[in-house]
């Protein structure tokens, strides 16, 4: 077993493990730096009552903790199924260096975890989408914006 299978089983225990303890569904996720795990995470919606608490997020946020950092620079992420388009979202903003993932989303799919839906929302115009989006006080909060580019001590991100 190569590394990328051994941190893959890694992330896959996870996901029974959440399963089996009735955490959330299956999916688990670790983020190893060096070799070592930073981060690890399974779904935890169910139990937390939380919809963004999947195990990509989960895992994230637990390493960028450990790390004390809010990028996974030299990160690897391996998750037990393809990540969903919030899960990619937070990947694509914590910069990992690659993702490995177990399960295809056709492969959830299959199993009543699909996530299409989303997919085809967000190439609909605002108004098309089935949760409405509508634009308000624009210029109000740009004015945040504006001042957080006149800000001195900010962190860039």
């Amino acid at each position: 077993m190569d590394q990328h299978e051994k941190f893959m089983q890694m992330a896959i225990d996870m996901a029974t493990h959440g399963m089996n303890n009735n955490i959330g569904g299956p999916f688990g996720c670790i983020v190893v730096k060096d070799g070592e795990i930073v981060g690890k995470g399974c779904n935890s919606v169910a139990s937390t009552n939380d919809p963004t608490a999947h195990a990509e997020v989960v895992a994230i946020r637990d390493a960028c903790k450990n790390l004390n950092t809010f990028q996974l620079d030299d990160c690897f992420i391996y998750t037990s199924c393809e990540p969903c388009p919030m899960c990619l979202g937070a990947i694509y903003w914590a910069r990992p260096i690659k993702v490995y993932y177990g399960c295809t989303r056709t492969d959830a799919a299959a199993f009543q975890f699909d996530d299409d839906f989303i997919y085809k929302e967000l190439e609909l115009p605002f108004g098309d989408r089935q949760i409405p989006m509508h634009q308000c006080n624009r210029k109000e909060a740009v004015k945040v914006f504006k001042a957080w580019k006149e800000k001195d001590n900010k962190t860039q991100y």
